[in-house]
């Protein structure tokens, strides 16, 4: 029996010059691309999505935080800092409590739009 031919494949190798055209006057620069990779690799740890999604919900502090995906100050803050770097959570300080929180709605969109998608 022979093997079926792979479907997902063009059988004709022409380029459409107008589209490609089109689609490089407007193609994302390397910075660009490096700066969205690096905020869609930090958001493929389970841990710091858990952490983004309660934070979608409320303003924690580490400690909140810890207790609600029962990890340690020490392994949340270091997840919160790498978060922080990227400007995907923001903080701030009240009294001897630091308070984090989405850095602004975009990241909130951001996961919103993933779980629709996942959970349709």
């Amino acid at each position: 029996m022979a093997a079926k031919k792979q479907q997902d494949v063009c059988e004709v190798k022409t380029v459409d010059k107008a589209k490609v055209k089109a689609v490089k006057k407007v193609m994302l620069s390397d910075k660009d691309v490096y700066s969205l990779s690096e905020i869609f690799g930090v958001l493929a740890d389970s841990s710091r999505l858990k952490i983004i999604y309660a934070l979608s919900k409320e303003e924690l502090c580490v400690c909140d935080i810890a207790s609600i995906l029962g990890g340690s100050i020490s392994a949340i803050s270091h997840q919160l800092r790498i978060l922080r770097n990227l400007r995907l959570v923001k903080f701030r300080k009240e009294s001897k409590r630091v308070y984090y929180s989405l850095d602004d709605k975009h990241i909130k969109r951001l996961f919103d739009q993933g779980l629709k998608h996942v959970r349709e």
